[in-house]
């Protein structure tokens, strides 16, 4: 896998009364071949609308680490915090980045000052790095005057198993620090989620992790949802069954996945892609057995 640096973008979206910014921090290229084995160029080839948005040429996926910036209710909403620059990462793609992130989120408005809610969908590399930036020489929460909020089966998940030398990094350097400044709130998430700031509700989506949460957006009658890491391409709409190397239950990853498909088909809710590429945010419609995906171009 390769990912070029210094290449963080922004894209927006008006959906109600809310605007959606993606902020993509580095994009993903040939991550299809150890993260989605089952997407080969064979298999890719046999959906027309993959092309070009979200697979090239040779049939190789093209992905991107995306976080995303709400606004709502008056509120500023932080979702996912990227891979983050200076850490130390077993990816070489990752390790030490320095990308634009932080002045891609001040062009929409996000500054370290006035986020005032960061969610973790789940405590990965690529979702929580941003969570904290290097002052000195210590790593100290980057969003200052903001509350973070995680579900609780993730944090009991994390607690519960014994950690690999990269994890245990990736908690030193991005979650304990956030912690010990007590801006960290795990949070209960039923099944039917709870609501964590007017407009915003974490769902539980176990699989990927056993605590993974959606994120639901609701204003002005209209609705999204973040994926996290439901699903980490588009050729998963086709292969519903399709799973990643990293789901750590890969069968309950499969019902997650295909509950959210059915639920999004029913209505005009927009699904937004934490790991898409070219256009992130989109209509979930059936297609025959399976599902297809319909951008829908920024608007702002």
């Amino acid at each position: 896998m390769t990912m070029p640096q210094h290449t963080a973008m922004t894209k927006s979206w008006r959906i109600g009364e809310m605007t959606v910014h993606q902020v993509a921090e580095v994009p993903l290229r040939g991550f299809g071949r150890w993260l989605l084995p089952q997407a080969t160029p064979e298999v890719v080839a046999e959906t027309p609308w993959l092309h070009p948005s979200y697979a090239d040429a040779e049939g190789q996926l093209l992905g991107s680490v995306n976080a995303f910036a709400v606004e709502i209710g008056g509120r500023r909403v932080l979702v996912d915090t990227a891979v983050g620059n200076d850490k130390s990462r077993p990816f070489p793609a990752w390790d030490h980045l320095t990308t634009p992130f932080m002045e891609a989120l001040a062009a929409v408005g996000f500054t370290p000052e006035n986020v005032d809610l960061v969610i973790n969908t789940h405590f990965h590399a690529d979702h929580v790095g941003w969570n904290t930036r290097l002052v000195g020489d210590t790593w100290q929460p980057t969003f200052t005057n903001a509350r973070y909020v995680s579900s609780q089966a993730e944090h009991d998940y994390w607690a519960g198993i014994e950690l690999s030398d990269d994890e245990r990094e990736m908690f030193q350097d991005s979650i304990e620090p956030v912690r010990a400044s007590g801006r960290l709130t795990p949070v209960e998430v039923p099944a039917d989620g709870t609501v964590v700031t007017p407009g915003v509700r974490l769902l539980p989506a176990p699989g990927h992790t056993p605590g993974q949460s959606l994120v639901r957006l609701e204003s002005g009658g209209r609705s999204a949802v973040i994926s996290a890491d439901c699903m980490h391409h588009p050729v998963q709409f086709v292969r519903t069954a399709m799973c990643s190397t990293v789901d750590v239950d890969p069968d309950q990853a499969t019902r997650t996945r295909q509950a959210l498909f059915s639920e999004l088909a029913k209505d005009d809710t927009v699904l937004f892609g934490s790991h898409f590429d070219g256009t992130v945010a989109g209509l979930v419609q059936r297609d025959g057995d399976s599902y297809r995906f319909s951008p829908v171009d920024p608007s702002v």
